[in-house]
């Protein structure tokens, strides 16, 4: 796979004066956080490495302090920026379940092996995830992630298999 990283969060704002922050997690489970020895932010500039020192959960956040990182103002440097794991280090899959950034740029194409796009972004519903497709036109096509739609997935060939329902 070429993303030796997965994102499991975001960096809000910085909590308190003792360099805690607050994250909003995009990970399925913010209770994975208890599990995780080290993290590391993405500057868009550099990745650094952060021992997590502590974990606290409030409303639909994650409030993490990183050891060594003791100052609010150093902290305020790391908002919106994305806190990323080892691949070794993320929750294990279960079957027909893949890491969005695998699928991200793969081909979808139709049960004949006709290209209708590319996948460009997974959104996530109540229901079920909606993969949002770039026709080869240019147009979006938005597929609901369903057994009836989604017959194969295919990251060695990069392929999405889909059946189009009618109206689609």
């Amino acid at each position: 796979m070429e993303n030796d990283r997965l994102r499991v969060g975001v960096i809000t704002s910085p909590h308190g004066v003792h360099g805690e922050v607050n994250v909003f997690p995009t990970t399925d489970d913010a209770k994975r956080f208890l599990d995780l020895k080290k993290l590391y932010i993405d500057t868009k500039k550099s990745i650094i490495e952060c021992e997590i020192e502590s974990v606290k959960f409030f409303k639909n956040m994650v409030i993490l302090k990183f050891k060594d990182h003791d100052d609010r103002n150093e902290m305020e440097r790391y908002r919106n920026c994305d806190l990323l794991i080892d691949r070794e280090d993320a929750v294990p899959l279960g079957e027909d379940e893949y890491f969005i950034c695998d699928l991200i740029g793969l081909d979808i194409i139709d049960e004949d092996g006709n290209k209708i796009g590319v996948l460009r972004d997974v959104l996530t519903t109540a229901a079920n995830d909606v993969y949002s497709v770039e026709k080869t036109d240019g147009k979006e096509l938005l597929i609901p992630v369903i057994k009836d739609c989604v017959l194969n997935t295919n990251l060695e060939n990069k392929t999405i298999t889909v059946h189009l329902l009618p109206g689609l």
